[in-house]
């Protein structure tokens, strides 16, 4: 892996790497957990690694991976109720590229990222409890998917860290969709300056300041409104319906996310 590149080799791989491959034109990536003997457990809209319900899909979809005539042998589609699913590493990647998900990177290399979803400050857990947590997740589901607040990243994200967002209806942990947000309000705010300067190199500066900014407070691993939660208690969380409010005395006794 470089600078510019997570790019990886397949021989390189081992259980608990987080994994990710970009889509056509680099329009989204796919991320998943990769757990050994050249599978790959990962979270999809049941068994579609995308959807928001809106037209967006027409966009996205076309975007993401042919599926073959013939359903491949080796994998496991997903079970009725939820969307995780296991897939063959070359399934998975379906014509992409390998990249692996970089862990507690420092706040320099993180901002060199110009786009989310390939890095964190966070500190991964060992590699067994991550591989653990994916295969619980594939027998007993991760909720219901969002494209913004629970999808494929966030998946691979909680798998590797336990640490989940305790609001619901705030935005994941995923980078990807920080990025999607973070890019228009960039923008918006540096056009306002229109209205007291003309100075268009102000303008750029404010604009990849404000991105970067987002991208960093949103990070995993900065957030405070994040809780360290077992996978066996996430579930019991799940059918309860406990995620989708705050608990007061859960974000008291949130540790930091460092």
């Amino acid at each position: 892996m470089g600078l510019l590149s997570n790019r990886v080799d397949r021989d390189s791989l081992k259980p608990g790497d987080h994994i990710y491959s970009w889509r056509t034109a680099y329009i989204y990536a796919h991320h998943g957990i990769y757990v050994g003997d050249n599978k790959v457990i990962h979270f999809t809209r049941q068994g579609q690694e995308v959807g928001t319900g809106t037209v967006l899909d027409v966009l996205l979809v076309s975007s993401g991976p042919r599926r073959a005539l013939v359903p491949c042998s080796t994998c496991t589609p997903p079970a009725e109720g939820h969307g995780v699913v296991s897939s063959c590493l070359n399934c998975f990647l379906s014509g992409g590229v390998l990249y692996r998900f970089e862990y507690s990177v420092s706040p320099a290399l993180f901002l060199t990222k110009a786009r989310g979803g390939t890095c964190t400050l966070a500190i991964s857990d060992p590699d067994d409890l991550v591989v653990h947590r994916a295969n619980y997740l594939l027998d007993n589901g991760f909720g219901c998917y969002n494209v913004f607040k629970n999808n494929c990243e966030d998946f691979a994200i909680y798998c590797k860290t336990g640490l989940l967002v305790l609001d619901q209806r705030t935005m994941g942990q995923s980078g990807q969709a920080v990025s999607i947000i973070g890019g228009p309000l960039a923008a918006v705010l540096s056009t306002l300056l229109l209205l007291v300067t003309t100075n268009v190199y102000g303008m750029a500066a404010t604009a990849v300041g404000v991105y970067c900014a987002s991208r960093y407070a949103a990070d995993i691993g900065m957030r405070r409104d994040v809780m360290k939660v077992s996978v066996e208690d996430l579930t019991r969380r799940l059918e309860t319906g406990a995620l989708r409010v705050v608990e007061p005395s859960l974000l008291a006794l949130a540790p930091p996310a460092s």
